[in-house]
């Protein structure tokens, strides 16, 4: 059973895939070569699923930092014999500058130690376990490191030391003195193609890692000028949501992890690393300031190819998609691992792709009319497409679904999915001259004001005082902070301050963090609890910001980010009795619902 804390953990990425490292050097979760790919190390989700630990034989402390304005991650051991530095990166091939970080990486997890003063024994411990844990490999010998066979993989590792192999596991002890710099790496090839893996000489991993950390310097120079307050989370907010993007198709997967629950030992664990169409959204838009989003026409052309085969007058836009466009996300329990701190099952593949959420139209279309200055020269397909959508939103507002929390139980007329099939077509609107859809501009407008209509008469509710969850519910559901953060209604309209004032009073912990609604309503048919919703934290301080409680928006903003681990990272929820990160990491909606609320907080302070 893993049962490292979720926040001990740092993200790598190449935009392919990511890997996670432990506090202490072990890379714990790394799968090759896409983010959705089976894993070829596991640990986070069981012990026996292999890992690659590298650090001091003596008893160390650590600390650790991203290196400059980059994913690289920097660990630095100290011991009573010396002090090391452990580098690890996901490796970026050439011609990664400004525009196209991640284009043709080699797939290479390189790892330097660097021993800056005394001397210090370094253990190395290898456990490559593909297919989620199911595979022990062959491992052999080679020159310059070990080969590992088995399954689909075929891996090499870099390691300039006698190793001693047994069990599918390699084990090597370096000792290093000030001064001395040796790299590792790890390499994935298909059984078919075995010398694309190889060992790399100690100049080209070299050279690799340094590319690899100027080519993220050089992407933030040119992408990453937002100055407000918490300047700094913004930024590596920023480099986190462009992490979680796959680069050859443009989609952006929701976390890099599957099955971290979101409460220790409870069903709760979902696969979540696919394209859903509403966090992929929403990602553009925080893209928009935390790092300039030139990857806007590659979003919005893999979203049309996705999409466009399974939207029109009978059918609904699918509300997720593998990263190379997939449909068939099936989901399945992967019974052979125990699960973080025993949480059960784990799952690959997501049910969710069949569920119908009708307000994946709004977010769509809302990310399209905020970066359309990215999009002037639209092909016809896409403004086909994004026409379709609201087209789609125009007929299907009516319907009931299964919302934005992708609830297991019965669907219902949930309040957010209505409001955001508005956004879609008040969006449409504005963008219907770049669509070439002028004409179809009245009858969009007719149905947004019918939405409109319907949703502030039934959508608010006198006995609680404030807009609730679904019509005829009393629940609340902090999906409703969104009404004046996408201008359905100002944030000082009386009904919004009110549900602003609910929510911050009867849906949030001791700790004043939000939840997404209450469990024992029994609406989303699951067993269990769940922590409180970072993203739904960063909504509250967004709204007091809109509605001008700048204070009150800057304390609840401050209670959110007091829960990043020492790197700037978060997960999707936090125990509402611990205080621990739960849930898949690092969480997109979690890091665009902090970039949104700190430009929220700088454009109120400043009357804009």
């Amino acid at each position: 059973m893993s049962s490292t804390p979720i926040a001990d953990h740092a993200f790598l990425s190449d935009r392919h895939s990511c890997a996670l490292v432990d506090r202490g050097g072990t890379v714990v979760w790394l799968c090759f070569p896409r983010f959705d790919g089976p894993s070829v190390f596991a640990a986070l989700l069981d012990d026996d699923a292999g890992h690659w630990s590298v650090r001091p034989e003596a008893e160390w402390t650590a600390t650790r930092r991203y290196a400059g304005r980059s994913l690289a991650l920097e660990t630095t051991f100290r011991t009573a014999g010396g002090e090391l530095q452990l580098t690890d990166a996901l490796g970026l091939g050439p011609d990664n500058e400004g525009h196209r970080l991640g284009s043709n990486v080699p797939h290479v997890l390189v790892r330097r130690l660097e021993c800056t003063s005394g001397e210090v024994d370094v253990l190395v411990d290898y456990r490559p376990r593909p297919e989620y844990g199911l595979i022990a490999p062959l491992l052999s010998q080679v020159d310059g490191g070990v080969a590992a066979r088995g399954g689909a993989d075929w891996l090499v590792l870099t390691l300039p030391a006698e190793a001693t192999l047994e069990d599918g596991r390699a084990r090597a002890r370096l000792r290093l003195r000030a001064g001395d710099v040796v790299h590792l790496a790890l390499q994935r090839s298909t059984l078919g193609d075995p010398v694309s893996a190889h060992v790399w000489s100690q100049t080209d991993l070299a050279d690799l890692l340094d590319r690899s950390l100027a080519s993220w310097e050089s992407w933030s120079d040119l992408h990453q000028s937002y100055d407000g307050p918490w300047a700094d989370l913004v930024h590596l907010s920023g480099r986190v949501l462009h992490g979680l993007s796959y680069q050859p198709s443009g989609a952006v997967v929701a976390a890099g992890t599957t099955s971290l629950p979101e409460g220790v030992g409870g069903e709760r664990n979902w696969d979540y690393r696919y394209a859903w169409v509403r966090d992929a959204s929403f990602t553009m838009e925080a893209l928009w300031v935390a790092a300039c989003p030139d990857e806007a026409e590659d979003f919005f052309g893999f979203m049309t190819t996705a999409g466009a085969g399974g939207i029109g007058p009978d059918t609904s836009l699918q509300i997720m998609f593998g990263v190379g466009g997939e449909h068939d996300l099936s989901e399945r329990t992967l019974d052979h691992l125990r699960g973080w701190r025993d949480s059960r099952p784990v799952r690959v593949g997501n049910d969710a792709w069949n569920q119908q959420q009708v307000d994946v139209y709004g977010e769509l279309l809302g990310a399209a009319a905020r970066l359309a200055d990215q999009l002037p020269a639209l092909d016809e397909e896409t403004r086909w497409f994004l026409a379709a959508c609201a087209d789609t939103a125009a007929v299907r507002w009516r319907d009931k679904d299964q919302g934005i929390w992708e609830v297991r139980g019965e669907p219902q007329h949930f309040l957010y999915s209505k409001v955001m099939c508005w956004v879609a077509l008040d969006r449409a609107i504005a963008l219907a001259p770049q669509l070439r859809c002028e004409h179809r501009v009245d009858e969009w407008a007719k149905v947004r004001e019918e939405i409109a209509d319907t949703v502030l008469e039934q959508g608010w509710n006198e006995e609680a005082g404030a807009f609730t969850q679904y019509f005829g519910s009393t629940a609340l559901d902090a999906s409703n902070l969104m009404l004046p953060i996408v201008g359905f209604l100002p944030a000082d309209d009386p009904r919004m301050l009110a549900t602003i004032d609910a929510i911050a009073e009867r849906l949030t912990d001791e700790r004043g963090l939000v939840f997404r609604y209450r469990t024992e309503e029994g609406v989303d048919g699951l067993a269990g609890e769940e922590g409180t919703f970072l993203l739904c934290t960063f909504w509250l301080a967004q709204a007091l910001a809109l509605s001008g409680q700048i204070e009150r928006a800057r304390e609840v903003f401050e209670r959110a980010v007091a829960y990043v681990n020492d790197l700037g990272l978060l997960s999707e929820e936090v125990d509402a009795v611990t205080g621990e990160q739960l849930g898949n990491v690092p969480q997109a909606f979690s890091h665009i619902g902090l970039v949104n609320a700190a430009w929220a907080i700088d454009q109120a302070a400043h009357g804009r």
